[in-house]
């Protein structure tokens, strides 16, 4: 096998990342008893195979700034405890 016959068969390690992800996540829930861990093993199923229905940065450009007030806030009321 030459290394051109070999590139045929090499995956995405995207690919890889997201089958090793899913796989990991159905055996969690044929393994779990608990019905919320299988409601959330079954939405997190769902959204890593449809990326699309997740949300993304630019669907809420002023986010990071409203997280970094918030931790500001937290952080200050630690500081007067």
């Amino acid at each position: 096998m030459t290394a051109a016959d070999l590139s045929r068969l090499d995956v995405p390690l995207a690919d890889v990342e997201l089958q090793t992800a899913c796989e990991t996540t159905r055996r969690a829930l044929t393994r779990t008893n608990s019905p919320s861990d299988r409601i959330a093993y079954a939405n997190d199923l769902y959204l890593l195979t449809h990326p699309e229905a997740c949300s993304t940065e630019a669907d809420y450009p002023e986010w990071p700034a409203q997280v970094a007030v918030l931790i500001a806030r937290s952080e200050n009321t630690r500081r007067t405890r």
